[in-house]
């Protein structure tokens, strides 16, 4: 599982999630997802959601896509109501700043 650090007021979020390469709750509260930085590509999109449970994640709370290949894809902050959780792709690694 992912490992948390606090960082220093950053605009762009203020916690990151390393090494993410199985369903994750980043955050059982609203929160904000800000960049997720895919690491190592897979063979398989993953996906972030709005809910506190890494279970019943669906099309009615996903936030978005992450992209197959490697790279850094911005969220902008998108505001969450529930909680944060990331679901990698099949084989990907996952690196994460939200709020």
């Amino acid at each position: 599982m992912g490992s948390q650090n606090q960082l220093g007021p950053l605009p762009g979020g203020n916690t990151r999630t390393l090494d993410i390469t199985a369903a994750t709750v980043l955050k059982a509260n609203p929160g904000r997802v800000y960049t997720v930085s895919i690491l190592v590509a897979g063979s398989t999109t993953g996906a972030i959601y709005d809910n506190t449970l890494t279970t019943g994640n669906s099309v009615t709370n996903q936030i978005g896509t992450i992209q197959e290949a490697i790279g850094t894809q911005p969220f902008y902050g998108f505001p969450t109501t529930s909680g944060i959780v990331v679901v990698p792709g099949t084989g990907q690694t996952l690196a994460v700043s939200w709020s």
